[in-house]
């Protein structure tokens, strides 16, 4: 998917400008349509170079433990996720946020998402996420620090995400 993220990605920085709240969302749904477009810089956008990724027990340290321990993987499938029930808190410093939300998430092996017989093996799962989140100085955009993901339900095989 890599090769046509630029055409299915909007810019980070959004016009007109986003409300609070609005900016703070902006961050986690910049961070899953990443995944779901391969946009490597549209996920350097959406998380700090010190975030932590928690997914379930499985914990990654840092931006460039995520690229490789999960975008690079997710990233090549035929994915979407979906995100819905975002609570957001802004702290009183304006600089810090924190997020939860729940998100819907469909895998299939690269290539095989629009199985003519519709019987490709898939992944289906439910998720709800806690974040927090700091407001970048520079770019003005808010940031995942911390990803707290853990899986409700899923169906299909989980051998999906290992192509």
């Amino acid at each position: 998917m890599a090769s046509s993220a630029a055409s299915w990605a909007l810019p980070a920085t959004l016009s007109p400008p986003l409300t609070g709240r609005e900016a703070v969302q902006d961050a986690l749904y910049r961070c899953v349509l990443a995944f779901d477009t391969g946009d490597v810089n549209l996920l350097t956008s959406a998380l700090t170079t010190d975030a932590k990724f928690k997914l379930n027990d499985f914990v990654m340290d840092g931006l460039e433990a995520i690229i490789s321990n999960s975008f690079d993987r997710i990233s090549k499938l035929d994915t979407t996720h979906f995100i819905t029930n975002t609570r957001v808190n802004l702290n009183d410093d304006g600089k810090t946020a924190s997020m939860t939300a729940s998100a819907l998430s469909q895998h299939y092996r690269p290539g095989t998402g629009h199985s003519e017989t519709g019987d490709a093996p898939r992944l289906l799962a439910g998720a709800l996420y806690r974040l927090d989140l700091v407001k970048d100085e520079d770019s003005g955009l808010w940031k995942i620090k911390v990803w707290d993901m853990k899986s409700i339900w899923q169906e299909g095989s989980s051998a999906v995400l290992f192509p």
